[in-house]
């Protein structure tokens, strides 16, 4: 399954569609504006919550919340310990972890678990500008919760290169 996320409106307070590969709209992305911290929510097309994202308080660390109707679903933070600044780890509350490595800023990264590719983000694929695609690899996967972790991981790589 292929999503196309429009890349240049990922800003709090804005709305935007995420499409299939047919150009049929499947999620909208609600950013919450006149909040304390970044706050996102991924809607169904009938406007029903998803995902909620915000970014965690007073933590050492930048590090996006994800939760699923009000209960905690994933940690996302920038790997400690790694050379890479664009490694990411994603903390699921059941004890399982995801990986997110590549060039997050040029929108060419992985989304692994325990070595096995869940998701591609790129925009090699696609000549929309300003926009990259989704393409959930694995059929069991969650794709409202790869798309959730595709945005966190892109919105704390662009606030971390602008305090650079």
């Amino acid at each position: 399954m292929r999503f196309l996320v429009r890349d240049r409106i990922l800003g709090i307070g804005d709305d935007w569609w995420i499409e299939d590969e047919h150009g049929r709209k499947v999620f909208l992305v609600d950013g919450k504006a006149m909040r304390l911290r970044d706050t996102f929510e991924l809607k169904d097309t009938e406007g029903r919550v998803l995902i909620d994202i915000h970014q965690k308080m007073f933590a050492l660390r930048d590090t996006m919340l994800i939760e699923r109707e009000g209960e905690p679903l994933a940690r996302i933070r920038r790997k400690r310990l790694s050379l890479l600044r664009n490694h990411y780890r994603v903390s699921l509350v059941d004890g399982t972890e995801l990986d997110v490595s590549g060039k997050i800023l040029d929108r060419e990264f992985a989304v692994e678990y325990d070595g096995e590719l869940l998701a591609v983000i790129s925009r090699r694929w696609l000549s929309v500008r300003d926009t990259y695609g989704v393409d959930v690899v694995r059929e069991d996967a969650d794709p409202a919760l790869l798309i959730a972790v595709a945005v966190c991981v892109i919105h704390l790589a662009e606030k971390e290169g602008e305090e650079d």
